[in-house]
């Protein structure tokens, strides 16, 4: 009987170690799942949290060249139109990046092309640089020409001022010199071929005007008409008509002349002799008397008539 109840004993004893085995291996199986299961959630927070922080910096990155993008201007109207245009693709991508901040592979792909952006803005860059350098170096160019355009200029208009100068000079040296100015009334007898000097107004034909041009190797030889201008007593000037064919001029005015002589000038001194006349009888008074040549005044003299 003792036999009997001690494999009865033995037997559940037997049933309740499997019984506690099994419940063992069940627990354990359960806490692997578990620690699985967590292991997998701890995954993918970390993957949730990669992908936020991703795209927190591609956006970030973004934003970084957006304001660099704003900081270039060309002065090439295809190029800044070019840059504008990525100004507004990337004003695109930031957006795209907050659309898809849950999209690893689509923020990987935005990371790509703002890159590209960037290589690009890079390239643009050098080329402003490089187009500002040769702008500056064709200033400087530009200044010295100028310059040297100036000092050239400078040089021309002393030149000038220097040949005016000369010319002046040459001008004044090649007036003629008049002296030995001497004026007398005569009437003329016997028909005309014989002349009488006299003081008297009324007995007046014609006023004589003797001159003598001096020598001037620089003046222009050849014939010298010279015009006697004479002012009459009561301020009018004397002239045998007032027409075109008695108008002359001097000092760059205009008068009528009384009298002229053609001479053949040979830069050496030589003497003229020309009668003077008007339209009726002189009157008492002063006669001032100019003689110009070349259309300029080169001596003077005067008369008084009784």
């Amino acid at each position: 009987m003792s036999e009997e109840k001690e494999k009865s004993n033995k037997k559940k004893g037997l049933i309740l170690w499997i019984i506690i085995l099994l419940l063992m291996g069940t627990n354990g199986y359960t806490i692997w799942l578990l620690l699985q299961e967590q292991s997998r959630v701890v995954e993918q927070k970390v993957v949730t949290e990669t992908v936020i922080v991703e795209r927190d910096n591609v956006k970030s990155d973004l934003l970084v060249l957006q304001k660099d993008y704003e900081g270039i201007v060309a002065k090439d109207a295809l190029m800044q139109k070019d840059i504008d245009e990525k100004k507004a693709r990337i004003e695109e991508l930031i957006i795209e990046a907050e659309k898809h901040k849950g999209d690893a592979y689509m923020l990987s792909k935005l990371r790509k092309e703002a890159e590209t952006l960037r290589s690009i803005m890079q390239g643009y860059v050098r080329t402003i640089d490089s187009l500002n350098t040769l702008n500056q170096n064709l200033v400087a160019e530009k200044k010295t020409v100028l310059k040297q355009l100036d000092v050239e200029k400078e040089k021309q208009n002393t030149l000038v001022k220097e040949k005016e100068e000369l010319k002046t000079t040459i001008a004044k040296g090649s007036i003629l010199t008049c002296f030995n100015v001497s004026a007398k009334a005569v009437l003329f007898k016997k028909g005309g071929k014989k002349e009488i000097e006299t003081t008297k107004a009324r007995k007046t034909e014609k006023i004589k005007v003797s001159f003598s041009l001096g020598e001037n190797k620089i003046a222009k030889s050849g014939e010298k008409t010279v015009f006697i201008r004479i002012m009459t007593p009561d301020g009018k000037e004397l002239a045998k008509s007032y027409d075109e064919t008695y108008k002359f001029t001097f000092n760059k005015s205009s008068g009528y002349y009384a009298g002229k002589e053609t001479l053949n000038y040979a830069n050496v001194e030589i003497s003229g002799v020309t009668y003077c006349e008007g339209q009726g009888e002189f009157v008492p008074g002063n006669y001032v008397i100019d003689i110009t040549c070349d259309g300029v005044v080169i001596g003077n003299g005067s008369i008084k008539l009784n």
